[in-house]
């Protein structure tokens, strides 16, 4: 009876010390995991943000900007195209109210949307090259298409399909005008930068001369 208690006393004691160990290794256990997420709760937030601000600003300095050479052809690219692209969102701004067709609607918006921005990009160049924005270049000094006095004030005097008609016949010529100093500049330019603009422009302006001439072919 003596050794069946002892042998007893033996076995509780061992369940107890492994009982005792299953605990402290359950509580190191739950003690490395909640330092664990803790770690990441509290850098995976800062490492995650950390980059956002370099990734995202990056594009926004960078985005209006010319790095690298430039010549005589880029700066009178961007001083001449700057005051034509200004004229086609005149002509642009004076659809509203008086146009009718939905596509020539459709495609004013799609030239105030690629204009406007392309006008800042050009500024920006400048700017850092350190030319200005005008330099006095004439309408006859390689501004072809660019519309008299008269051709926005007849213009502005039409609405509906009057003003479609004439807004596309203006438009081609103006697009044309545009496409002609872009290859220009594909030509003579010697920034990277600015040649692409030019090849943007030739590929949109001549796609919408298309789009211009089968509108004027239906009104």
């Amino acid at each position: 009876m003596h050794a069946f208690t002892h042998r007893t006393a033996r076995k509780l004691a061992l369940v107890g010390a492994l009982a005792g160990a299953g605990l402290l290794l359950t509580a190191c256990g739950s003690g490395d995991g909640t330092s664990g997420t803790d770690h990441g709760g509290t850098s995976a937030p800062s490492s995650a943000t950390a980059p956002v601000a370099p990734s995202a600003s990056a594009p926004a300095a960078g985005a209006d900007s010319a790095p690298g050479d430039f010549n005589d052809a880029d700066v009178m690219f961007a001083q001449m195209m700057i005051p034509h692209h200004e004229q086609a969102l005149e002509m642009a701004r004076l659809a509203d109210g008086r146009a009718e067709d939905p596509e020539v609607k459709k495609l004013v918006a799609a030239i105030e949307r690629a204009q406007d921005p392309e006008i800042r990009k050009m500024r920006a160049w400048l700017k850092g090259w350190g030319k200005p924005e005008s330099a006095g270049h004439g309408s006859g000094h390689g501004m072809s298409g660019m519309m008299s006095d008269q051709d926005m004030k007849d213009l502005a005097a039409t609405e509906g399909k009057a003003f479609d008609r004439k807004f596309a016949e203006l438009m081609v010529a103006h697009h044309e005008g545009a496409v002609a100093m872009a290859k220009d500049e594909q030509k003579g330019g010697a920034n990277a930068t600015a040649r692409k603009l030019a090849d943007d422009v030739v590929r949109t302006q001549s796609a919408e001369v298309d789009q211009l001439r089968k509108i004027l072919d239906r009104l």
